[in-house]
């Protein structure tokens, strides 16, 4: 028997800022960071990790409100956890009746309960020796919906809906897995795109992507119609006709000023415009779509609870599906985005890159492949190439494909001389940003790990 015996949960900063690596129109300069949740148990060999993704300042709130939430674990067995029993410790986290009021399913709180849920998911994950798309995909679909919140969703998908949904795709399953550990899961990169790169820089790392085997990129764009109108142009010539561009925004625009400005892009054939405006402007995402075809919009890395996804499907508001895996709260929110989607039709292209969500999110998309949608059309996940170095189990990509993962959990240890160097403030690199250099934050195209 294993009880939690402690949780320790850390602010870890990266100073990716300093070379602009994830700057977009609306977050010009963050330092791609994390709130880190640790589930200490009495088993040494038995430690559960999670977090939640943030871009600095403000960390600090995060770390506090995951270490509130995580506290009340501490003395739980873990096998009255694990697995059966996530989705009590979710309700009893997310249930907490002084927690509600500050809002436990948007903004800080709901970054903070995702961190604690990964954090259980991957203890629970460790515990059974899986990774954690094969732990979901083998937990029976009674128990896993069970673990997840179908309140407020009936309209849309009940619980013995979606169960009848996972049962539907049993006996093909492992011919997809098979599939996947033979092809791997289609992959698109932003590394190339971000804002405060120069055209150069764009140019140079376009080109390399396109070498080590890419074939599609998304830019970001919003804060010049000119600087973009190039951009693009340069983009589009590096991908060749043929190549995939895609256009973010960050919710940098008003509804009529994102029409006016994807219809100006428009020549340059991207398949999407993401975000194009309010991540809670659910309406307005509607109209731009309806304005902007046959680009389509995706958007859902900012939707702050799975009710928000319903709306989006419900308005036919995406084309995209962009599940985030700490924007809500994890596994036991995000399965039945997974099956909304899958009902409506709308593929799930998950957010990542920032910090472990690219090792975060492959498990999703995996999963959602094999158990739920059956199908590949239209799906590819983010990947950024940087940080994958400061965790144990990094992502492995090749040839603009993510590999599937092997090891158990769900991926995002983060390695103990990493946490040295960028815990926030006593780190030693924050101890002394001005003596010690920030190492380069990008790995490379082809491969990580």
């Amino acid at each position: 028997m294993a009880r939690i015996r402690q949780v320790d949960v850390l602010d870890v900063r990266f100073p990716t800022s300093l070379q602009r690596d994830g700057s977009d129109a609306m977050n010009a300069d963050g330092d791609h960071s994390a709130a880190y949740v640790m589930l200490h148990t009495d088993d040494p060999d038995l430690t559960g990790f999670g977090l939640t993704f943030t871009i600095g300042r403000g960390t600090d709130l995060c770390v506090a409100a995951a270490q509130q939430l995580a506290d009340p674990l501490v003395g739980l067995d873990v096998d009255d956890l694990l697995p059966g029993g996530l989705g009590a410790a979710y309700r009893r986290i997310v249930g907490d009746s002084q927690m509600r009021w500050l809002g436990p399913e948007k903004g800080v709180v709901a970054l903070a309960t995702a961190a604690v849920m990964n954090a259980l998911w991957d203890l629970a994950a460790r515990r059974a020796g899986k990774p954690l798309w094969r732990l979901l995909c083998d937990m029976p679909p009674a128990e896993l919906v069970a673990a997840c919140d179908f309140r407020y969703l009936s309209d849309v998908l009940t619980p013995a809906a979606a169960v009848e949904m996972l049962h539907r795709l049993e006996p093909t399953r492992e011919q997809r897995v098979a599939e996947l550990r033979r092809d791997g899961y289609p992959a698109y990169t932003s590394g190339p795109g971000w804002l405060g790169y120069s055209d150069d820089k764009l140019r140079r790392l376009c080109r390399e992507a396109v070498a080590g085997g890419w074939h599609a990129i998304k830019l970001k764009v919003g804060a010049n119609l000119d600087d973009d109108l190039r951009r693009c142009a340069i983009a589009r010539v590096e991908l060749g006709p043929t190549g995939t561009l895609m256009i973010d925004a960050n919710q940098v625009w008003d509804v009529e000023q994102a029409i006016d400005w994807v219809r100006a892009l428009r020549r340059f054939e991207p398949i999407w415009i993401e975000e194009p405006t309010s991540p809670d402007d659910v309406v307005g995402h509607a109209a731009i779509r309806r304005a902007v075809a046959p680009v389509g919009v995706a958007t859902g890395e900012h939707a702050h609870n799975r009710v928000m996804f319903k709306q989006f499907l419900q308005l036919q508001a995406m084309d995209f599906c962009q599940i985030d895996s700490c924007r809500i709260a994890s596994v036991n929110e995000l399965v039945p985005v997974l099956l909304m989607a899958a009902k409506h039709g709308v593929p799930v292209c998950p957010h990542a890159g920032g910090v472990g969500l690219c090792e975060y999110v492959q498990h999703l998309s995996i999963f959602d492949y094999v158990c739920v949608s059956g199908a590949m059309d239209g799906r590819m996940i983010e990947y950024i190439d940087h940080l994958h170095n400061h965790f144990t189990d990094p992502v492995v990509v090749g040839n603009g494909r993510y590999q599937v993962p092997t090891n158990p959990g769900y991926g995002v240890h983060i390695r103990e001389e990493s946490l040295a160097r960028y815990v926030f403030p006593d780190g030693g690199y924050w101890r002394a940003p001005s003596e010690l250099p920030a190492e380069p934050a990008a790995v490379g195209y082809e491969t990580n790990g």
